[in-house]
């Protein structure tokens, strides 16, 4: 088999991992070096001055001993199978960068043999990288859950990121449709980089940009409580840069799993996606945003804007007196915004035409703040009102372009508020 022929195969079974963000790490060429890694973002992100940088996302092998019920690569499914030596690995990743197409590697695999087989394999490929073609530019590389301390030493040492993927919500469905796993094996790799972290360890090259994991969203029936409550504790154990959420492709036939002409959950993904960045910037936690009895977010609105119209004691808002924590939890404000208004204020009273002039979504914001056009639909006698003008205000649905709905026709008269 050809690298080409091994390269298709294998990109294609990489694009199923969502946990290859990456950000926060500078490594710049020294000593007859080649490529560097600029700290403000690689893959899936922008450079400070306006850049996409994109990085290489391949597996090393797809031949995996394990049959997790969700996964394209199982050993159960008949699919062509590929696994790259180290040399193909390095020599590939460096042709590419010399051509201008990446500035970065991401490599995970399906398991080989054994977890520690395949993370010496990996390691060998990064060792030629950084020592034989002194690359230093970007590199994240998979954790395999089970792998030995002094192998993921080594991974740790070569890679800029490592992730270990959580992938199922709960040990009981991980039990379910990956009985070859440990809940325990996949969170070790991240205990053990957290403890290295506080020794010192980013200072010394170990991980210098974080961890990051996965969950695979809609193959199980965890609830989106259930999902932001693991990834708050994720967040706080583990200090992770990011957790991801993957909505899931249905890619086989099981009584266990969605049907095969199921949709993907993505607008549920990008409600997990909003209220992981309301936990991370805007100081909310898992509970306040969700409790048992209303356990999934609003299809209609996003879940901040739910949480201030299910809160109408704390609105409307005084800008030009509220705190900044406060600030934060007012709709169409954002923490540069809200940073702005802080200072501004000092110079003069803000109102509603100078808060957009500050970066506030004022369409927003005005139902929530003191002067604001339409602030009183916010009350707490008339929540529907303020839900149906929202709503509208955000073309009755928001993200519609996940499927052929009509956003028009979406009903504007009973939409359900999610409490809390």
């Amino acid at each position: 088999m050809t690298t080409e022929e091994k390269l298709k195969i294998l990109t294609d079974g990489a694009k199923y991992d969502a946990a290859c963000t990456s950000s926060g790490v500078s490594r710049t060429a020294s000593g007859g070096g080649i490529g560097s890694a600029d700290k403000s973002g690689i893959c899936h992100a922008f450079s400070g001055d306006g850049r996409c940088i994109s990085l290489l996302k391949i597996l090393l092998s797809n031949a995996c001993c394990y049959d997790c019920a969700y996964c394209v690569n199982r050993v159960s499914n008949d699919v062509p199978r590929a696994t790259f030596t180290a040399e193909e690995v390095a020599e590939l990743t460096i042709k590419m960068y010399r051509r201008y197409y990446i500035e970065g590697l991401f490599l995970s695999s399906g398991v080989l043999g054994s977890p520690d087989n395949t993370t010496q394999q990996m390691i060998k490929a990064l060792e030629i990288l950084r020592v034989k073609y002194k690359f230093c530019g970007y590199i994240h590389a998979k954790a395999i859950p089970g792998t030995s301390a002094h192998l993921l030493e080594k991974l740790g040492r070569l890679a800029d990121r490592v992730s270990s993927n959580i992938e199922l919500p709960s040990s009981a469905s991980l039990k379910l449709l990956a009985p070859d796993k440990q809940r325990a094996d996949v969170l070790a790799p991240m205990g053990y980089i957290r403890s290295r972290h506080e020794g010192g360890g980013a200072r010394e090259g170990f991980v210098r940009a974080g961890q990051s994991t996965q969950m695979i969203i809609g193959a199980t029936p965890e609830t989106d409580l259930s999902i932001i409550r693991l990834s708050q504790g994720l967040y706080g154990k583990y200090k992770l840069k990011r957790v991801f959420y993957s909505a899931y492709i249905p890619v086989a036939d099981n009584s266990l799993l969605p049907a095969l002409d199921s949709k993907p959950p993505l607008l549920r993904e990008h409600r997990l996606y909003q209220a992981d960045w309301l936990m991370r910037f805007y100081n909310f936690t898992a509970d306040e945003l969700l409790d048992e009895s209303h356990p999934y977010f609003n299809e209609f609105l996003d879940p901040k804007c739910n949480w201030a119209i299910n809160h109408p004691e704390l609105f409307p808002v005084d800008v030009n007196s509220a705190a900044y924590e406060m600030l934060l939890r007012v709709p169409g404000v954002g923490v540069k915004s809200a940073r702005r208004i802080m200072v501004a204020r000092k110079q003069r009273k803000l109102d509603i035409f100078a808060l957009g002039r500050l970066g506030v979504v004022t369409k927003r914001a005005k139902y929530f703040i003191e002067g604001g056009v339409g602030a009183k639909l916010c009350a707490a006698d008339h929540p529907e009102n303020a839900v149906r003008e929202l709503i509208r205000g955000e073309n009755a649905r928001q993200l519609s372009l996940f499927d052929d709905t009509d956003v028009g026709a979406a009903p504007l008269a009973a939409p359900r508020l999610t409490k809390r």
